[in-house]
């Protein structure tokens, strides 16, 4: 068995570089197993891009199969990306793979997971109404500008630092010239254009979309670790601390605790109250990290102590709630500190200890430790 860790949407300056998550599954199948990522012809022609991206000549895991199965760790939206990634292998969609199944991944374990959307896609541009399209003027707007021109100069150095990975868009001016770099700022082309970027996907009314399809599988083991930042004072949710939250996250988490969903607008699901939303770590509600939740609740479990719920049982969302904010689990263990260690420590042994499908069972791969 191998672990793999995915991390998400971190910062307002990032959410730009992710795109949407079946693309995001699609190149961490082909980065485990090797071989050219396929986006689909389908989709690469609906979306306008290239439907073959980055070669991985060898691939991390290339032994990688029912037999030899992966557990999952996702921080944010890579929580979400890897029950994409499950769901296509379950639905045997890469093509030259017919025998995938869900069973090739053993366990997910979510850090501050994005599984039902977060009401900070509204805060910084999308409109509540569609959950879809940007505000005229807004933050998400000067940043979609930013990144087609750091796309469009093109770079080297640059882009070998940072990539926010829209290569297969074919933005360079080596390619589209001064005229296709106009109309991609115009919104007439691009990943914005086709709307084939991991916003609309992190709004309530996205998530709803996508859970649809995506299923909690009887033989995976799951759990998750939900964080906020926000505690109640006379009948108000604020940030819990000054100290304890990082600098770039909040203003972030009071604007959250503060959010309210527009009155002249429908909301995004029957029986949506707005104090159910307003607990937060600065990126993420708490209430969407525990386990998927809409438009149907998964199995879940609220755990207290990790003991009273052992022997673990697969297909049940087990989840804790913690006091954290957005990134204190994935930046460095300086700031997180001792807490840092038992939250890592406790997901290598319920990997290593508490989940197996088979007696006795599967043990790690001698190669891959």
């Amino acid at each position: 068995m191998e672990m793999i860790v995915c991390r998400g949407w971190v910062a307002c300056p990032i959410l730009l570089e992710q795109r949407r998550r079946m693309k995001g599954a699609r190149e961490l199948f082909y980065y485990l197993k090797g071989g050219q990522v396929d986006f689909g012809e389908e989709h690469s022609k609906n979306c306008g891009h290239s439907q073959f991206g980055r070669i991985y000549e060898q691939g991390n895991y290339p032994e990688w199969d029912e037999d030899h199965p992966i557990h999952f760790v996702g921080h944010s939206a890579g929580a979400q990306l890897v029950r994409v990634l499950q769901q296509m292998l379950a639905d045997k969609a890469f093509k030259g793979y017919e025998n995938t199944n869900e069973n090739w991944i053993l366990s997910i374990t979510s850090l501050s997971g994005a599984f039902n959307g977060t009401t900070r896609t509204y805060i910084d541009g999308i409109d509540p109404e569609d959950g879809r399209s940007m505000k005229p003027i807004c933050l998400l707007q000067l940043l979609r500008l930013g990144v087609i021109i750091y796309d469009w100069l093109d770079i080297p150095c640059l882009k070998t630092y940072y990539n926010f990975g829209f290569d297969h868009f074919n933005m360079s001016w080596r390619k589209i010239g001064v005229l296709g770099l106009v109309d991609c700022l115009l919104g007439n082309s691009g990943p914005f254009a086709s709307g084939d970027w991991i916003l609309p996907d992190l709004t309530i009314q996205g998530s709803i979309r996508q859970n649809s399809h995506l299923n909690t599988f009887p033989n995976t083991f799951y759990f998750s670790y939900a964080t906020k930042r926000t505690r109640k004072f006379m009948n108000s949710t604020i940030p819990s601390s000054i100290f304890g939250i990082h600098p770039m996250f909040f203003i972030r988490v009071l604007q959250m605790s503060q959010w309210r969903h527009p009155p002249h607008v429908s909301p995004p699901y029957k029986g949506y109250r707005d104090e159910d939303w307003q607990d937060n770590d600065g990126a993420m509600n708490t209430i969407s990290m525990t386990h998927p939740r809409l438009p149907t609740e998964h199995p879940s479990y609220l755990v207290q102590n990790d003991s009273e719920c052992q022997p673990l049982q697969p297909s049940i969302w087990y989840y804790k709630i913690v006091e954290a904010d957005h990134i204190f689990f994935i930046v460095n263990r300086e700031r997180a500190g001792v807490q840092f260690d038992l939250i890592y420590d406790s997901i290598f042994e319920r990997c290593r200890k508490h989940i197996f499908r088979t007696t006795p069972p599967t043990l790690p791969n001698q190669t891959h430790q």
